[in-house]
């Protein structure tokens, strides 16, 4: 099923007659609204230690319950991609992002209360303040360092966050 069919009164004045325009679009017959079905805004962080090992969270939710995972999530309104990601690793490890470094974009999809949202997934090279205080919260049961070469990509229970991983093995050698 296409997103936009669960979308079926116009949100501007409620009618029903809220028909497909395109692809990515529905359009209201009666007044004329478009509605585009974009992407919302999601971040992902690469945290390194001294050590040049990898922070990784074990998922503590569902999607991907129990598979690996990195730090991360929606970036709410009027945020930066930035201000997201150090937001969401504060609130997931309690880490404070010092520096947050745009690496690459990734499109996914997350399926969230039954609903699959589409995202553009931003990857972030973090430096945070204090690598010896991690802590387990929000949505996050578990978070531990990995050395880079121990990494699996495969172990990863998200789509472009295993890609991502991938990726950034590939391109950034340590």
């Amino acid at each position: 099923m296409h997103p936009l069919e669960l979308f079926r009164y116009c949100p501007e004045c409620g009618s029903p007659r809220f028909e497909v325009n395109n692809e990515k679009s529905k359009r209201c017959a009666d007044c004329g609204f478009v509605y585009y079905f974009n992407s919302s805004a999601a971040t992902v962080a690469f945290i390194l230690n001294d050590k040049g090992e990898l922070l990784v969270c074990r998922r503590g939710k569902e999607p991907a319950k129990g598979t690996l995972d990195l730090s991360g999530g929606f970036v709410d309104r009027f945020e930066t991609g930035e201000e997201g990601v150090a937001r969401e690793v504060r609130e997931e490890t309690g880490l404070l992002v010092e520096q947050a470094v745009y690496l690459f974009s990734l499109p996914n999809t997350y399926l969230y209360s039954g609903f699959l949202v589409h995202t553009l997934d931003q990857f972030f090279l973090c430096k945070v303040k204090d690598t010896e205080r991690i802590e387990a919260m929000d949505d996050v049961a578990d978070s531990f360092w990995v050395p880079l070469d121990k990494v699996d990509p495969e172990a990863f229970g998200l789509d472009s966050v295993r890609e991502g991983v991938r990726r950034f093995l590939k391109e950034h050698k340590f």
